[in-house]
């Protein structure tokens, strides 16, 4: 029988494996082959080797050291995760850590070997570290796949089967947008374009698949030429209609890894256009010598960030039905506190008297999504924390964790679902029983801040970046401050967050998230507060950005806000909120409850004319 093995005991047999091949520090990034920021199981080779299984971070294994570098969303998280590990926690941005390139440029010495498997290596990235270390006579190695060596039962590559996406939800047509993508590549004087982010596949073929949980993408590279296009990926996973429709469009499927031989045999004279923040390393270096490389921006990017007219009808529907299964729970929750309380119980249980945990809550919020029409699954795994587990940022309930709901605390909710409509993310705090004038204080000033960002107007040309202080100021005041960012691009039935649109007062340059906001991108608007071992407060919704007048100073533009559920009226206090602030907050919920009144029972449609009720 196969027992798992440590953390130890799995860094000691990579430790083994880099000695055989001359290897001194062995890198392993989050990425899979796409630079996706969620990756399948196949590709959990840093999660398996430290055991910290947050969504980002970096690991970083040397013979006397072993280092995993995250950011701040995932301190708490790692810390618990890494303790006894023998891996050494680095918090990323925080004073005196360094990065983990400028780590790499110290500890390595003349001589050394870096190694790392060049295909889950951005081209860029790998590109300024082989410069630098180069610079210190340190070498390189892209070509082994150590992790994988010592992955006794690695999971297979996913093959989850594909489906099309009619024109009624994506809105152009994959003959329209490749027409697009051609024109970008005649501007560059291009005559290949080569394209491997994931969810720009989806997006630009109008196909969904299931190959990354929770991301409805469909492993594959592509490559766009003048009159062909071809799609690298498992054949077996389009059925006959998929393969006839994508062929009427001069789409020819290849397997998947044949990409890296089609590189090696670009002929010379050659020029490829490619984006090298996205294309792995490996990639990058098997271009022969003489093709011309262009190294520009993906023309989907921003193509994809604007949602057409027919997308942007859509999502609002996606948003209507996520309002009614949140609302509902909602409604569900707060009855089942109130039970509590009427039987003299802090435990909050539900029907059958078993006590509801943050494991269960999350299920059933999953199961009143599951009754709405064109629900496709969850859009990332849904983070319920209670009391001080709402503390931590992106907090992930284990049977080992898994907290009992009680009355007079926060229950941190933050879910989001996949629609045919669109793609949803919506964060709610609820209180469960009473809670106290700190509790209260905390939540309507985080209110604040949403409430503010939304009703945002500015001219066109503006950033993320200009607008991240609206959100941020009732807390900046008082010296309180999150260490997130206010707010992230969502997709169409895509990946939950996608750039270049943000919300972020600072410059991160791997986010990419902080782009001139244009009519048609969807953000979200999520600030938060977390007093570590107390709880944890979000209040988030997705905005739509939106043309506004136009007059002799250019182009105003507005935010509409999507998200249709109501904020928890007994966490604020009123005197807090200004007079602008308590409008904005009664005209949202009569929204709210004018769009979702109509889809509920009778009683809980009369509890939520309660819960929308103005804040006098």
């Amino acid at each position: 029988m196969h027992t798992e093995m440590t953390v130890r005991e799995k860094l000691s047999a990579l430790r083994g494996k880099m000695k055989e091949n001359g290897i001194d520090a062995w890198l392993v990034p989050t990425d899979d082959f796409h630079g996706s920021e969620y990756v399948g199981d196949y590709f959990k080779c840093r999660a398996y080797l430290s055991g910290f299984t947050g969504s980002a971070g970096t690991l970083v294994v040397m013979e006397d050291m072993a280092g995993l570098w995250t950011d701040g969303r995932y301190f708490l998280q790692a810390e618990e995760q890494l303790a006894d590990s023998g891996v050494d926690l680095y918090k990323m941005g925080q004073g005196g850590v360094p990065t983990v390139e400028d780590f790499l440029v110290d500890r390595l010495k003349p001589g050394q070997c870096l190694g790392f498997d060049g295909r889950t290596v951005a081209a860029k990235t790998a590109a300024k570290l082989s410069e630098r270390l180069g610079a210190k006579q340190v070498k390189i190695d892209f070509t082994h796949d150590l992790s994988g060596e010592v992955w006794p039962d690695r999971p297979p590559l996913s093959a989850r089967p594909a489906m099309l996406l009619g024109e009624a939800y994506a809105g152009k047509s994959r003959a329209e947008k490749l027409a697009q993508v051609r024109e970008a590549m005649q501007e560059k004087g291009a005559d290949s374009f080569l394209l491997s982010s994931l969810d720009d596949i989806a997006w630009l073929l109008n196909i969904r698949g299931d190959d990354v949980e929770c991301n409805p993408v469909v492993l594959s590279y592509l490559v766009v030429t003048e009159d062909r296009v071809l799609l690298f990926a498992n054949e077996k996973v389009f059925d006959e209609g998929c393969r006839e429709a994508l062929s009427a469009d001069g789409v020819m499927i290849l397997p998947y890894n044949n990409i890296y031989l089609w590189i090696r045999r670009l002929s010379a004279g050659r020029t490829l256009m490619l984006d090298t923040d996205k294309v792995n390393y490996a990639l990058r270096a098997g271009i022969p010598a003489g093709v011309k490389v262009v190294d520009t921006t993906n023309p989907t990017l921003l193509a994809k960030a604007v949602k057409n007219p027919v997308e942007m009808e859509n999502i609002r529907k996606a948003h209507l039905k996520d309002g009614v299964a949140v609302t509902r729970f909602m409604y569900w929750l707060k009855k089942r506190a109130e039970a509590a309380a009427a039987a003299g119980s802090q435990v909050i249980t539900d029907e059958n008297g078993t006590p509801v945990t943050e494991i269960s809550a999350a299920e059933k919020l999953s199961s009143f999504r599951e009754e709405q029409e064109h629900y496709m699954g969850p859009s990332f795994d849904t983070i319920a924390g209670f009391g001080p587990h709402g503390a931590i940022v992106h907090y992930a309930a284990t049977p080992e964790t898994d907290s009992r709901l009680k009355l007079d605390d926060f229950l941190l909710v933050d879910s989001g679902g996949q629609y045919l409509e669109g793609t949803t993310d919506i964060t709610r705090t609820f209180v469960l029983g009473n809670v106290d004038g700190e509790h209260k204080k905390y939540f309507t000033l985080v209110l604040k801040g949403n409430l503010n960002l939304a009703s945002a107007r500015f001219l066109h040309g503006v950033r993320g970046m200009n607008l991240d202080y609206i959100c941020r100021r009732p807390l900046w005041d008082l010296g309180l401050d999150y260490n997130h960012g206010t707010g992230h691009g969502v997709g169409y039935f895509l990946n939950v967050h996608e750039a270049p649109n943000g919300f972020r007062w600072k410059v991160v340059p791997e986010r990419n998230d902080s782009c001139v906001l244009e009519e048609g991108m969807v953000t979200s608007d999520e600030p938060g507060l977390y007093l570590a071992g107390k709880f944890g407060i979000r209040h988030e919704n997705l905005l739509l950005c939106r043309k506004g007048e136009k007059t002799e100073y250019g182009q105003f533009m507005y935010f509409e806000t999507l998200t249709l559920a109501p904020f928890d009226l007994d966490g604020i206090e009123p005197s807090l909120l200004n007079e602008d602030e308590k409008k904005l907050l009664n005209d949202y919920h009569v929204r709210v409850n004018e769009a979702i009144a109509p889809y509920l029972p009778a009683a809980e449609r009369a509890w939520l004319k309660e819960a929308t009720r103005p804040v006098q």
